[in-house]
């Protein structure tokens, strides 16, 4: 650590962590408050290890999302295109033989594909993201009804259920080692590499990226195409975990992805990205899904609190690009601003609603098997 950095303050050495930071302290909030309403069945091992199996689902979307998001985008069809890559693949194998080992790089290059034709959409028709998307979000999931003819597809070959829900004995689950790679292979490639580089330039201003050379349009196709891959092999770990596939399948993908991606300090308005963030983010999520199951909580009010978190951590970090480009001198002189202590005030009332809801369940909860 060099001189000058030790002399600064305490506030600004943290800054660069908050993405991080942020989730973790939600993270040890959901620990604390379960280790007092129900420690005995939420840190039990196997209820640990689906929180993991959940999360690591999430992981290689959450990635790709990264880089997406980070430049400017969105992709809201990565839940059809897990679905529609997943039933060519069981088709592949179920229908016409194929070997799983033929059929599984088939849906991730099918996956790549679709992810290609969003790019180009976006980039050559200038279709807004938002916009072409959501239109091919709703093409891939109508191809994917119309192959399956509502058809439940189910018993694959174990190299499937291995990738999906497998475990090496005495380790943590396979599909836990295939998200927990994905993650750290896009670390490397924001932190690491030109592509990671020119992300965050582009996010950060598309016409400046431009005129330094960078190739703004070649590099967002190439976003879409690694968020297709992605996509497709997240329907490819939810196949091998249900050891069954339907074309309505992954139906909240794109939302539970993108919400991950967000609370982990990604920007939506570009330029800034945190892949540890959007680690900590999809087991965030995943904790507190489980967190609300565990309490016996209706699934409608899970997405309630899943909201609750989306919002506050999306208001929390617009506000802080606001003070970043009104130079306000670091966020803790921020928050002292009019500007900064409403944001106090509604991030704790959205905090303590959710604390309010949790609590109800934990009072709530009783045995899911009543006498009389």
């Amino acid at each position: 650590m060099t001189t000058a950095t030790a002399n600064r303050p305490l506030t600004e050495r943290l800054e660069p962590y908050i993405a991080i930071i942020g989730p973790m302290v939600m993270i040890l909030a959901i620990l604390i408050f379960m280790g007092v309403a129900e420690p005995a069945r939420y840190f039990r091992t196997t209820n640990l290890n689906l929180i993991l199996l959940d999360a690591a689902l999430y992981m290689p979307m959450a990635m790709a999302m990264t880089f997406v998001i980070t430049q400017r985008g969105i992709d809201l069809s990565i839940g059809s295109i897990a679905a529609l890559s997943s039933i060519m693949m069981a088709f592949l194998i179920k229908q016409y033989g194929f070997s799983v080992y033929i059929a599984v790089p088939i849906a991730l290059m099918l996956g790549a594909l679709m992810g290609l034709i969003n790019g180009l959409i976006i980039t050559r028709f200038n279709v807004p993201d938002l916009i072409g998307t959501l239109a091919m979000d709703l093409v891939y999931r109508g191809f994917a009804l119309v192959i399956a003819k509502g058809l439940v597809l189910a018993r694959f070959p174990d190299f499937l259920t291995d990738i999906g829900r497998g475990q090496i004995p005495g380790f943590v689950p396979i599909p836990v080692l295939i998200g927990i790679a994905t993650m750290i292979a896009g670390y490397l490639l924001l932190t690491r590499s030109y592509f990671g580089r020119y992300t965050i330039a582009i996010g950060s201003n598309p016409e400046a990226a431009e005129l330094t050379g960078i190739s703004v349009k070649r590099h967002k196709v190439y976003a879409y195409v690694l968020c297709g891959a992605c996509a497709a092999l997240g329907g490819i770990l939810l196949t091998g975990k249900l050891n069954a596939i339907q074309a309505t399948s992954a139906p909240y993908f794109n939302l539970h992805v993108i919400a991950a991606v967000v609370v982990g300090g990604t920007s939506l308005f570009g330029g800034r990205a945190s892949m540890l963030g959007s680690f900590a983010g999809v087991l965030l999520l995943s904790m507190m899904i489980n967190a609300l199951v565990t309490l016996r909580i209706e699934f409608f009010w899970q997405s309630v609190a899943s909201g609750v978190v989306i919002v506050s951590s999306v208001a929390l970090y617009t506000w802080m690009q606001k003070k970043d480009r009104d130079g306000t001198g670091g966020w803790l002189a921020g928050l002292r601003t009019p500007d900064g202590q409403k944001m106090l005030r509604f991030s704790a009332l959205l905090i303590g609603l959710l604390i309010a809801l949790l609590a109800v369940g934990g009072l709530l909860a009783g045995d899911p098997n009543p006498s009389g």
